[in-house]
């Protein structure tokens, strides 16, 4: 009970509405499992399947146990080669001088009691002076225990009672021992019959119960005890108690039988036509073996004699256990995903029978414990396993929808392979960013009607962020009219900043696309890249997912975004980012600046193309990157020669105005000690 009381005190601490919905889900799998379990120890419960189930929790444990070789009793068997050895008839009993010269025998090697399988009912039709030598040998042993059979009328209830014959019965100094035994429907007996099955007062008892009285078993003693339930205890397959065929016995050395405890019946292959086949199962029986009744009646003895019975627990105290048993299923496995839920119910099952193993082995006790283990246990994980599949497909569309907002369609379905990402936390990751933002927007948005504004910038991000898609990026949020995207998280791309400046490239043509398609007016986007360490993970908790990076490297492509501003360019990198694409891109570099924010200066470049695309633009890279050289040198008048030179050829090169402006600029003012071409940006 200690998992129940464990698993309330843990959900007590949840929400009011998660603690009923598992309040909800626990009751419906404890209650399925405890219903099953109780139904199946019900007599009348659909096919027998309980009562199948019950006798399979007997059967089964002795597939556990070792067969041994109990001493005191041999059984003489009436067998085929018998009948034919001695000239005795199939179509009725024996010649029963041939039983007075066996019993004779048993007397001179010093038997402890003789009992016989058998009803000698009246006299034998053809050697009738074998009755009386019969009789004679019974009453010079002293020791007989006679069978007799009880008869019941199905229909009336009534009972008949068939018992020796007068001189035979006479002559025994014991009662009569009632032959039959309890057989299930499969014909194997299981339960010791010492009351007979009878609505009238029989004085008499079973064979096996009368034999251990008249030797004298202690448990005899107190006559209260054969009411008591006692279960057969097999020591082994059939055969396993020591027997020998009747002829052979007439034969054995003198003493053979001494001490013993003999058992006299029939056993036979074949039996003529109308005769009631006297053979039974057990749970060691394989294909055809059959234990005669004789064997059952020795073994039922035998448990009294060593007192080694069997004992099922009682019916209140199974009820509990079934009771107990599926509340624990029923609070434990709801709280497994399905295929732990499949795993555990596998284990539990396991221990129920270790357990039943045990008991068995150690304690001679057996209880139902298949209806624990092969109904109770599926019900419950049945029931695990389809409302956890049920609560993992609504989590997963949450979780899908949640993604979608992120990441494109087929990178959700890889992000749903791990489930963990929604828990809260963050860890750190290089990254690749790109931020972007809308040139002028507030003025473009200034006297434009809010439903034609939504509709512009709806279809502005749709595009912007199928681009980003493309690149397998992750779109972390829009900021007003910016995006926030990163690559490398929260799945890993080796190659995230190829990655995030092929998109940078992408999103620069979508928006070119989407101004002339006439959608909207000139959106000019700024674009900015970074790649560097940040914090990336849920920011949010178990109920709002917040999926974000934050960091100084995301304030650094921030940054990037609103150098464009004033370079007048569209698309910058870092020097981070630019050295991880290998070669990739053709880049101009614009120099060192140092950004609001940060004290170390940064290296600074124009991603232009891709470097596989035809372009005229090589020397004019070269002649630029050589006038920032000189300008980072000091040379300014040098620098702007060649910086005006270049805008002679390119008049629209705003990165080149913005240094003739800055070199004016410089002249008026003192450089620090220590300046190395660094340009310092101070906000508006």
């Amino acid at each position: 009970m200690l998992i129940v009381k464990l698993q309330f005190e843990k959900i007590l601490k949840k929400p009011p509405k998660e603690a009923l919905v598992w309040f909800l889900s626990t009751f419906f799998g404890s209650i399925s499992a405890v219903v099953l379990g109780i139904g199946m120890l019900l007599p009348s419960n659909p096919l027998l399947i309980g009562e199948r189930l019950i006798h399979s929790s007997y059967d089964y444990l002795f597939y556990f146990k070792k067969p041994i070789k109990p001493d005191g009793v041999v059984m003489v068997y009436m067998d085929e080669e018998s009948h034919r050895e001695l000239n005795q008839p199939y179509d009725m009993g024996w010649d029963r001088a041939v039983h007075a010269q066996l019993l004779n025998k048993l007397t001179d090697d010093g038997v402890k009691a003789v009992a016989y399988d058998i009803v000698f009912s009246g006299a034998h039709p053809k050697n009738p002076n074998g009755d009386y030598e019969f009789a004679k040998a019974i009453k010079r042993n002293g020791k007989v225990i006679l069978g007799a059979e009880l008869m019941i009328d199905s229909v009336s209830g009534g009972s008949t009672f068939s018992r020796a014959y007068d001189p035979l019965f006479d002559a025994a100094a014991c009662p009569l021992g009632i032959v039959q035994v309890y057989a299930d429907q499969d014909f194997m007996v299981r339960k010791h019959l010492h009351v007979p099955p009878s609505p009238e007062e029989i004085e008499q008892s079973s064979l096996s119960w009368e034999t251990a009285r008249l030797v004298a078993v202690p448990i005899t003693t107190n006559s209260a005890e054969r009411f008591k339930d006692r279960w057969l205890n097999y020591y082994g397959p059939p055969g396993t108690i020591q027997w020998i065929s009747f002829h052979s016995a007439l034969n054995t050395p003198g003493g053979y039988f001494s001490n013993k405890v003999v058992f006299v019946g029939a056993f036979l292959k074949t039996v003529y036509s109308g005769q009631r086949k006297d053979e039974y199962i057990t749970p060691y029986s394989g294909k055809g073996r059959f234990a005669p009744g004789v064997d059952i009646q020795a073994t039922q003895f035998l448990n009294l004699y060593r007192g080694d019975w069997l004992e099922r627990l009682g019916e209140k105290i199974e009820e509990i256990i079934l009771i107990i048993f599926g509340i624990i299923l029923g609070v434990y496995l709801i709280q497994l995903r399905p295929f732990n839920a499949i795993i555990f119910g596998v284990i539990f099952s396991g221990l129920v029978t270790v357990i039943a193993v045990y008991l068995f082995l150690y304690h001679r006790i057996w209880f139902p414990w298949i209806v624990m283990a092969a109904v109770q246990v599926p019900a419950a994980t049945l029931w695990s396993w389809g409302y956890n599949s049920f609560r993992l497909y609504v989590q997963n569309r949450l979780l899908e929808q949640s993604l979608s907002a992120y990441v494109s369609p087929a990178r959700v379905k890889q992000l749903l392979k791990q489930p963990d990402i929604l828990q809260p936390g963050a860890e750190k990751q290089t990254l690749s960013i790109l931020f972007s933002d809308i040139e002028n927007f507030t003025h473009i948005s200034e006297g434009m009607d809010s439903d034609e504004l939504a509709q512009i910038m709806n279809d502005y991000f749709e595009n912007g962020v199928a681009k980003i898609y493309e690149t397998d990026g992750t779109v972390i949020k829009f900021i007003g009219d910016s995006i926030f995207a990163v690559w490398n998280a929260p799945l890993p791309q080796s190659d995230h900043a190829i990655r995030a400046a092929q998109s940078g490239l992408l999103l620069s043509k979508a928006v070119d696309t989407f101004i002339k398609s006439g959608k909207g007016p000139n959106l000019r986007t700024r674009i900015g890249l970074h790649t560097g360490v940040a914090d990336v993970g849920n920011f949010g908790s178990k109920n709002r997912f917040d999926y974000t990076a934050i960091g100084e490297s995301i304030n650094l492509a921030s940054r990037m975004e609103g150098l464009n501003k004033y370079l007048g360019t569209t698309l910058l990198a870092t020097g981070e980012l630019r050295n991880a694409t290998n070669q990739e891109f053709i880049w101009r570099y614009l120099g060192r600046f140092k950004l609001k924010g940060f004290e170390k200066a940064v290296d600074v470049y124009e991603l232009i193309s891709e470097a596989d695309k035809e372009n005229s633009v090589d020397k004019w890279i070269t002649d630029f990157e050589q006038a920032v050289r000189k300008f980072q040198s000091g040379q300014f008048e040098e620098a702007k020669k060649e910086f005006k030179n270049l805008l002679s050829q390119f008049p629209d090169d705003a990165p080149s105005h913005f240094y003739v402006k800055e070199i004016e600029e410089l002249k008026k003012s003192a450089l620090h000690i220590g300046w190395r071409g660094e340009i310092e940006i101070k906000e508006k």
